[in-house]
């Protein structure tokens, strides 16, 4: 039976008359229909010259992102210590919202007409934060260099912040000073206050 079901589908897969067949279309090869650093148009009422500075800005922020989440998650996964559980919790927490804000940076370069990065190993080229070693650190070198990474990123937003106000690019304004500028701080704000030599009772 099985035999005479698999030729029944062959056959219906080859027959050429046109009808469907349930059979995976695979080693599909085809040219790009957009390649990365281009413009579709999009009647948005902005200068492609803006679109395309925004593109670019959006995907080097977008691709710091992506390194910041795996960061997160590394620490996540590797702190240990006297307080551990709060920050295994607080670091699965902001990997979550910098996976949120991966996607609100992404669909705004698409809305742009743009092409988002989407390969982590192109967001490894595009990214200006610097790798971490492979293995784990003491918890003080984890929090410094995460603290480190956003300090380098939140530079990277408030410049792209002057550029699209230049550029009258408000959507992408509002997003960057809205969303990501404003998550960036509270988040070295609730990690950096790990790492204030303050007692829990004092003599």
């Amino acid at each position: 039976m099985a035999s005479k079901t698999s030729a029944r589908v062959r056959t219906t897969s080859s027959n050429g008359n046109g009808k469907h067949s349930p059979e995976p279309r695979l080693s599909q090869r085809a040219p790009q229909i957009q390649p990365y650093g281009t413009l579709r148009h999009l009647p948005i009422a902005l200068p492609d010259k803006a679109r395309s500075g925004s593109c670019a800005v959006l995907n080097e922020i977008l691709a710091d992102a992506m390194v910041l989440y795996g960061l997160y998650k590394k620490h996540h996964w590797l702190v240990a210590g006297p307080t551990f559980y709060q920050l295994h919790l607080l670091f699965d927490k902001h990997a979550d919202e910098q996976l949120e804000l991966i996607d609100l940076l992404a669909e705004r370069v698409q809305s742009l007409g743009g092409i988002a990065v989407g390969d982590p190993r192109h967001a490894a080229e595009l990214t200006t934060i610097p790798r971490p070693p492979d293995g784990a650190e003491e918890l003080s070198v984890m929090i410094d260099r995460t603290l480190r990474a956003h300090e380098t990123v939140i530079e990277k937003v408030r410049a792209a912040i002057k550029t699209t106000e230049e550029s009258e690019d408000w959507g992408s304004n509002d997003l960057l000073m809205g969303d990501v500028l404003r998550r960036h701080e509270l988040q070295v704000w609730f990690v950096a206050e790990h790492v204030v030599d303050v007692p829990l009772i004092s003599g």
